[in-house]
């Protein structure tokens, strides 16, 4: 007797559609109408609109004054969900307590958050001198090295979102887009991204970015230092080593 053939699950065609409009509209950079989107899914008008309407009342698309819709904060805050579900601290901190030994320096691990990152886990430096920032505090993308990894990571996605919002911290910000096209060139050239005393003066930090197998980044390790504690030639030698962190836990992610 052969053994039967176990059938594919059947998938909610209403379920499916409405996830793919969610999908259209968290990727894309601008608000959508119902006819662009209909013809962009293959959908009628009017199972569209539809659909629209129901993630409109759960709060997951909002309808401009342009009469175009968007994806709303509550999708991201999802999708900031399903990053800890990953266990990404747990996944990291091998690797995080590696750097801080090798190091000396204290060691963070942050996710995107807006054009922000966010802190989630550190291991903090024991020198009578070191860098801080507390587990919850944020820093802008443009100018610490965890940012400036994860905005190089997804910078065709990012780029025209950050360009406006050069705000300066220090005389070493980049400020224009011209300066901060060619840094992520850098940065994705050697694998790591170097923030020179950017948002804080004398301050350093180094950044790898952490990225999923499609290769986009939902975070990132980072060291950071005062600029006294960088021993001479350190600079490519912290670098490396965070860059080395990083690869090894999207490779834990890969097989997660």
């Amino acid at each position: 007797m052969t053994d039967a053939i176990a059938k594919p699950p059947k998938v909610d065609s209403t379920l499916s559609k409405g996830l793919a409009i969610l999908e259209n509209l968290a990727a894309a950079q601008r608000g959508k109408g119902v006819t662009e989107l209909s013809k962009e899914l293959g959908l009628t008008k009017s199972n569209t609109f539809r659909l629209l309407q129901t993630l409109t009342t759960l709060g997951y698309v909002k309808h401009g004054d342009d009469k175009t819709y968007s994806a709303t904060l509550k999708t991201w805050q999802v999708g900031r969900a399903s990053v800890e579900t990953l266990n990404l601290r747990a996944l990291a901190g091998p690797e995080m307590s590696f750097l801080a030994q090798k190091t000396g320096e204290t060691i963070y691990l942050a996710v995107l958050e807006g054009l922000n990152v966010i802190y989630i886990d550190k291991i903090e430096s024991q020198k009578p001198i070191r860098s801080w920032n507390p587990v919850g505090g944020m820093a802008p993308i443009h100018c610490v090295g965890t940012g400036k990894s994860i905005l190089a990571a997804n910078y065709e996605t990012l780029r025209d979102k950050v360009a406006g919002k050069l705000t300066r911290h220090t005389n070493r910000t980049l400020t224009t887009l011209k300066a901060l096209d060619a840094d992520m060139a850098e940065t994705q050239a050697r694998g790591y991204a170097f923030d020179t005393g950017e948002f804080r003066d004398r301050i350093l930090s180094f950044g790898a970015a952490v990225l999923l197998p499609n290769g986009e980044a939902i975070g990132a390790i980072g060291a950071s230092l005062p600029d006294i504690n960088l021993p001479e030639n350190g600079a490519s030698w912290i670098g490396g080593l965070v860059q080395e962190a990083a690869e090894s836990v999207s490779s834990k992610l890969a097989r997660s």
